[in-house]
């Protein structure tokens, strides 16, 4: 598979948008919304999960009645960034299931963590304890949501590119 949606056509674009939206979708009402049958529409979802485009099906929980209602972002500066420490810190903080997110950066830090805790107390617990015991880290500064104005998974899917047609 290659890194760009070039393999992929205006029906497929269709059905990844439609499965986006709800991934509960029945065969037979994607089938219906990308104006296939059933069967051609079956095949198309199976090549787009077998090739990567679709990762999978998930259902999409409400933090707050969850008691995960609190997003800090934590901006990390590691004490160094070869590729020993970059690999231990990448596997530690992938061992933290308050952190939903972790993007190493370029720019004025390393890395940008996201959390999702359920109160100030629980934050400072994973600062001082998590965050404060990950591999090289030379520093923090955390930023705390004070309203969630967009969080969204839907990907903006770009338009599809027609497929060449054989030469007739």
């Amino acid at each position: 598979m290659s890194d760009t949606a070039e393999e992929i056509d205006a029906i497929d674009m269709a059905i990844l948008n439609a499965l986006q939206a709800d991934g509960r979708l029945t065969l037979t009402d994607l089938a219906k919304a990308v104006n296939l049958s059933a069967t051609p529409c079956a095949v198309r979802m199976r090549r787009l999960e077998r090739e990567g485009y679709i990762q999978g099906y998930h259902a999409h929980l409400d933090p707050m009645r969850l008691g995960r209602g609190m997003v800090v972002f934590v901006q990390v500066t590691l004490k160094n960034t070869d590729e020993a420490t970059l690999k231990s810190f990448n596997e530690a903080v992938s061992r933290m299931p308050e952190a939903i997110e972790c993007h190493m950066v370029g720019g004025g830090f390393d890395y940008l963590v996201k959390l999702r805790v359920r109160d100030m107390s629980e934050y400072r617990s994973i600062l001082g304890g998590a965050i404060g015991a990950l591999p090289a880290v030379a520093g923090t500064h955390s930023y705390f949501v004070m309203e969630e104005v967009k969080s969204s998974t839907l990907l903006p899917l770009p338009r599809a590119r027609r497929k060449a047609r054989p030469a007739e």
